[in-house]
């Protein structure tokens, strides 16, 4: 999410969602941190949404909640998927989302707003040229130069060359792949790969992909009819995507060629293909609960061959992996970049980058969208194509650039972090929660119950009850012992003590006695009973 501010005006950019981090115990996902535009309702006047993709939209029911009544702008294809999202959180009667071409114009306060083409791996996506009082600012939204799209909509670059007459003082601009040299291949690179699966596949094809990834749900389309083989969609959210897609004209699917689910189980698995979610590891996904048997249709077996046309996200490798593996104790043939080249990133290398760069030629450059060390990796290009150090602004999320009289300085950096969303729970849970959470991951716990006698001591043994720290029907004599050294320590405790003093005694002295013979650190929960 970036926010623009000119004067009482914010314009709002994108409202994605990330997935947790490894550690990141029990945590559904990630929203951006909007807490400085909380007490600034009133001077937000309108969201602009660049494209359709989780990373962009996810947190929109969030703050379409937060910010109800505000206008959203976006092209058809991103206004189709935003309103599915919105009507599942029975919200969609809280804004209005307006559609404009991928060459429209909007005024928003203060802002001229231009959309322009840009290639991504979804159709209908848009970087923006914001006309301000302060300058033009060019914001690139996600993109690569793809000059052979599925969709064969290439990006606009006489809009390019036109913002680059007038004067842009700043570009922001995608950095997720700033640290590969080259070129990212084109989409219709990875066709040959596929049909090479559905030529040699002997049963079923299952291709995963992002639920949001329409231009590979035409391909996968395309050479399913190619091959005469019959296609069903499998995932909730796919299968909603690929139905406004094919309404609003973004999807060709032939009659005949798509089929339900539990239809295409009955089929010889010869003559199916199947397009499924879960590339990233998600155990609720289809692919994770295809790998697991969990599945209540779909479920691997020998002879299938699944694709995983996705790059794993950063930090879910390791899922990733794990259902690699689990797919293939099923006797399943595991298709997956590197072993092939079935996907290909939405995003610019060097060469785009700097391409961009020099087509636009800018006063100054921030990158955006993605981690410290890519944006790093992009503000040295953008050094190496003559823009002046003191112009290039490598930031971290929240901290402001503030540009007057066409000068640029950094302001200091606004508190906040990540917002994390938990069952139905949206910021209820900060970083002591997940501290906590991790402590027990990783050690488990120990609840210790104790109980006073009449004098004020203990009135036996302390009952101990773990979990996650020791299998307690082969641990019966060391938590015993432990019980006993307890109430040993704590026999010459002042019987006028109190509870607080009792619980603070007692887990200095559990704390010391189990490092001392485990080596662990689990939490410890006194009770005095």
């Amino acid at each position: 999410m970036m926010a623009y501010e000119y004067g009482r005006n914010i314009l709002l950019v994108d409202g994605g969602i990330m997935f947790p981090e490894s550690d990141m115990h029990g945590i559904d996902a990630v929203i951006p941190d909007y807490s400085y535009l909380k007490d600034k309702r009133d001077l937000v006047r309108g969201i602009i949404v660049t494209h359709g993709h989780e990373d962009h939209t996810g947190a929109m029911p969030y703050v379409v909640k937060d910010f109800p009544n505000v206008p959203i702008y976006c092209t058809p294809l991103t206004r189709g998927l935003l309103e599915i999202k919105l009507k599942e959180a029975k919200i969609l009667d809280k804004t209005t989302i307006n559609a404009l071409p991928t060459d429209g114009t909007v005024n928003i306060g203060p802002f001229k707003v231009e959309f322009f083409r840009m290639c991504h791996s979804i159709p209908d996506n848009v970087g923006l040229g914001i006309t301000t009082p302060a300058g033009l600012i060019v914001h690139s939204g996600d993109f690569k130069f793809d000059h052979t799209p599925v969709d064969g909509h290439k990006p606009d670059f006489a809009k390019l060359a036109e913002f680059a007459g007038r004067g842009v003082l700043a570009l922001l601009s995608d950095s997720t792949n700033a640290e590969y040299p080259g070129i990212t291949p084109s989409e219709r690179d990875i066709e040959p790969a596929l049909e090479n699966v559905f030529r040699d596949a002997e049963g079923r094809v299952i291709v995963a992909t992002f639920a949001s990834l329409i231009s590979r749900v035409q391909q996968v389309v395309n050479i399913s009819e190619m091959y005469g083989r019959k296609l069903a969609i499998a995932g909730a959210s796919m299968m909603e995507n690929i139905k406004i897609a094919q309404k609003m004209g973004y999807l060709d699917i032939p009659d005949g060629i798509l089929v339900k689910l539990e239809d295409a189980v009955k089929m010889p698995p010869h003559e199916v293909a199947v397009m499924a979610t879960g590339t990233q590891g998600e155990p609720s996904a289809v692919l994770g609960r295809m790998a697991t048997g969990r599945h209540s249709l779909l479920n691997a077996m020998p002879g299938d061959s699944i694709v995983l046309s996705a790059h794993p996200i950063p930090g879910n490798e390791e899922y990733v992996h794990r259902i690699i593996n689990r797919l293939f104790q099923k006797g399943a043939n595991v298709i997956y970049s590197p072993l092939a080249q079935v996907h290909v990133s939405g995003h610019a290398r060097q060469e785009e980058q700097k391409l961009l760069i020099s087509l636009l030629r800018p006063k100054y450059f921030i990158p955006v969208h993605g981690e410290l060390r890519m944006l790093t990796a992009h503000g040295r290009l953008a050094r190496q194509l003559g823009i002046p150090a003191d112009n290039i602004f490598v930031v971290e999320n929240g901290t402001p650039i503030e540009f007057t009289d066409g000068r640029a300085r950094k302001l200091d950096r606004i508190p906040g972090g990540y917002v994390f969303v938990d069952g139905s729970g949206v910021g209820d849970i900060g970083p002591m929660v997940i501290r906590d959470r991790e402590m027990l991951a990783r050690d488990g716990f120990i609840l210790l119950v104790m109980r006073r006698n009449s004098q004020g001591g203990l009135a036996n043994d302390p009952e101990i009850i773990t979990r996650g720290f020791v299998y307690m029907k082969d641990s019966e004599d060391f938590l015993k012992t432990l019980a006993q050294s307890v109430r040993e320590e704590l026999k010459n405790l002042n019987g006028t003590a109190s509870d607080t003093v009792l619980k603070e005694k007692a887990v200095d002295v559990l704390n010391k006695f189990v490092y001392s013979e485990t080596r662990r650190r689990p939490m410890i929960i006194p009770v005095v009973a």
